[in-house]
């Protein structure tokens, strides 16, 4: 294992904090109230939906003690459902929350 000073440390959670604000800054701060191109708006409407599968993912096929589990296999599939039927993000969510709820608190 690898030892490491407190100053490293620090080191590092300073510079990891600016090089995220910096991040941060040059979309939000440096543009945040000028007009985006049609083309840059057109990619940030994938957002959600590249996220939310990027989130899910590993809960569901990870090699955790939960992988594979039907509660959550069932949730997926709800929300996966409800998005594509309703192509609403956040009504998928509302049914894939309320389905793993609902089976958990059922026998789970």
């Amino acid at each position: 294992m690898i030892e490491a000073s407190t100053s490293q440390i620090w080191t590092v959670i300073i510079a990891t904090g600016i090089g995220t604000f910096l991040i941060r800054f040059s979309f939000l701060g440096l543009i945040g109230n000028r007009q985006l191109p049609a083309w840059a708006l057109r990619m940030l409407r994938y957002t959600p939906v590249a996220v939310l599968p990027a989130v899910i993912a590993p809960l569901l096929f990870g090699n955790g003690p939960n992988a594979m589990d039907p509660i959550r296999l069932a949730a997926a599939f709800a929300t996966l459902a409800v998005g594509v039927s309703t192509r609403n993000v956040l009504y998928a969510i509302i049914a894939g929350l309320s389905v793993f709820i609902g089976l958990t608190a059922l026998g789970g």
